[in-house]
């Protein structure tokens, strides 16, 4: 994969003088009044990148869908009377062409759009020539070779300024965010393009404002680039997404509550726990390839006295004794059944 990612760190300093991508601002731009009350208070908290939708894709019609057109001069007097940058959303090729034409600093794609490689590439079509950060979304869905092709999309385009945004995943099942992180889909990105420019949208992920610390201090562990928080001045009263808004005075306290890690470790500081680490990854290995042997002698079992090869009482029996087992070792369950869903579904796979 061929990108061309720089830091967008001058681009979206961080307010408390650290080394971090910083974007606050309104889910939606709502009117001239709560634009400018809502970054003038940002702007009091050391923000200096302003985001807000001026379009808003809605999962129904009949909602609102943004003010459009009509919200860049509100912007314009952000830039021109606070000194902020502005950040927007664009789903189309016509979206961009008007962010560009009232002069915003930065643009993204948004999380559907980044699932279209039709949307996406039209977009990537009309920034030819042009050179102004861009960010994408992860796909709505968890699928980390359509998040790549979007930003190779872009990146072909000649963005040099190029980063990415994580802000969750849809999901079927009900959990405690709106959106679930799936951490691994962004460290596997890490791990692939270990250049790329990576911060985190809690707001979507959280879903709801008491979480989204949380998450934030979590993408700060893991070493994220920076933040791309949602604010409103009056957040109840918000049109979208009112209970995943911080006012300023909020997002500004939380900031300052941080904690940044050191990215490298000291020489030698996990050497033990490192070897011993190798030593148990290489008995697990071993255990599972132990179990796929006796996996495939049940499967010859099967096959000459004519058993179904999927045995789904037996399948719970065996999670719900890892289950047990793994509780009494202070093991999630959530983990041991992820786990035992990938050992069952080889071993089906061994005995057919």
């Amino acid at each position: 994969m061929q990108l061309k990612p720089i830091s967008l760190k001058n681009e979206c300093p961080c307010p408390v003088g650290r080394e971090k991508v910083i974007i606050a601002g309104p889910c939606s731009a709502e009117s001239e009044e709560q634009v400018m009350a809502t970054a003038r208070q940002l702007k009091e908290q050391g923000i200096r990148t302003f985001r807000a939708g001026i379009w808003k894709p809605r999962t129904k019609p009949g909602g609102f869908e943004g003010v459009g057109e009509r919200g860049f001069p509100w912007l314009q007097r952000v830039q021109r009377e606070l000194g902020m940058q502005v950040c927007v959303e664009v789903g189309n090729a016509r979206h961009l062409e008007q962010a560009l034409h009232y002069g915003t600093d930065m643009v993204w794609l948004g999380a559907r759009t980044s699932t279209s490689p039709f949307a996406t590439q039209e977009i990537a079509d009309a920034l030819r020539g042009v050179d102004i950060p861009v960010l994408v979304k992860n796909p709505i869905n968890a699928d980390l070779s359509l998040w790549m092709g979007a930003l190779e999309r872009i990146s072909r385009s000649g963005v040099t300024r190029l980063g990415t945004i994580h802000r969750g995943f849809s999901s079927y099942e009900k959990t405690l965010y709106r959106y679930p992180p799936q951490w691994q889909m962004p460290i596997e990105l890490r791990r692939r393009v270990p250049e790329l420019t990576i911060i985190c949208d809690p707001s979507h992920i959280s879903g709801r404002r008491d979480l989204v610390p949380s998450v934030c201090q979590h993408a700060m562990d893991l070493g994220f680039d920076g933040l791309m928080i949602e604010s409103h001045y009056l957040p109840d009263e918000a049109l979208t997404d009112a209970s995943q808004q911080l006012t300023p005075a909020e997002l500004g306290q939380m900031l300052s509550m941080l904690e940044l890690r050191v990215g490298v470790p000291t020489e030698n500081l996990f050497a033990d726990c490192r070897e011993q680490m190798d030593k148990c990854d290489a008995i697990i290995v071993k255990a599972l390839a132990e179990r796929m042997r006796i996996s495939r002698q049940m499967g010859d079992l099967k096959k000459k006295n004519n058993i179904l090869v999927l045995q789904s009482a037996r399948y719970e029996e065996v999670v719900n004794a890892a289950v047990a087992e793994g509780q009494s070792e202070d093991l999630s369950v959530d983990f041991l059944k992820k786990l035992f869903e990938l050992i069952h579904a080889e071993s089906i796979n061994q005995q057919l």
